[in-house]
């Protein structure tokens, strides 16, 4: 296989990464603004497991810990309080930090429902990223597999690391609250660079309010939404001036 391919593969898996964390983790089990047909809950869910080792509950609970404390003392990773580079560069070891608090699980996400995926033994799913691993060297063979799960890897660690860092100090914003909104991360993180809309708007679907802003992942909820698939719940109240 051509290392294009190569790459393009790497990328595919990466946005199916970034899109099944913000429409099925973020807007959907966390802040409960679409509701998913279970099949796509489960493969979005078998997606993450595989190549990001992300457990939902966790992710849920440290995520809506962040809303309850927002840049304030209590926020799991705020640049206001740690600083921006802490946060951009040690986002994965604050987010692990947190995760394995059992008190912030157990406050945060009393509603969680588990689905199949929730019943496999907690080691395996905590070291199901290396069945990913594997999946990349079936593909590439050992040593370019290697390269492009870590390529994977480091790249997902980052976007994720940039929203919480570079999206709560610099950018623009359409709402008076802390959050920014940057679009060259939101095209990269399926709409979630648009963080100060979120911050005010937290349980929309939809993450674009003005006509130059572009949520990509928004055009593929409404396209499951067309195929019964989902249901959108909640849409911003009113749109940004």
């Amino acid at each position: 296989m051509s290392l294009l391919w190569m790459a393009v593969i790497t990328f595919a898996i990466l946005q199916a990464s970034v899109f099944a964390t913000t429409i099925y983790l973020h807007r959907s089990i966390t802040h409960k603004g679409v509701e998913l047909h279970p099949a796509v809950r489960f493969l979005m869910h078998l997606e993450l497991m595989l190549f990001t080792g992300i457990i939902p509950r966790e992710w849920a609970a440290v995520h809506r810990k962040h809303h309850h404390h927002s840049d304030e003392v209590g926020d799991p990773h705020s640049p206001r309080v740690l600083g921006m580079w802490t946060v951009l560069f040690g986002n994965y070891f604050l987010y692990k930090k947190e995760a394995n608090n059992k008190a912030t699980l157990n406050k945060y996400t009393p509603d969680y429902r588990p689905d199949p995926l929730d019943s496999v033994p907690m080691f395996i799913q905590n070291y199901s990223i290396f069945l990913g691993l594997g999946i990349f060297m079936l593909m590439f063979g050992w040593a370019w597999g290697l390269v492009a799960w870590s390529i994977h890897i480091v790249a997902y660690v980052l976007l994720n690391s940039s929203i919480n860092s570079l999206c709560h100090m610099i950018g623009y914003r359409n709402f008076d609250n802390l959050a920014t909104n940057i679009q060259l991360i939101a095209l990269f993180t399926g709409g979630e660079g648009l963080h100060n809309n979120h911050h005010e708007f937290p349980t929309s679907a939809r993450f674009a309010l003005r006509g130059r802003e572009i949520d990509l992942a928004w055009p593929v909820i409404q396209l499951l939404e067309k195929c019964g698939l989902a249901t959108v719940n909640r849409l911003p109240i009113a749109k940004a001036a």
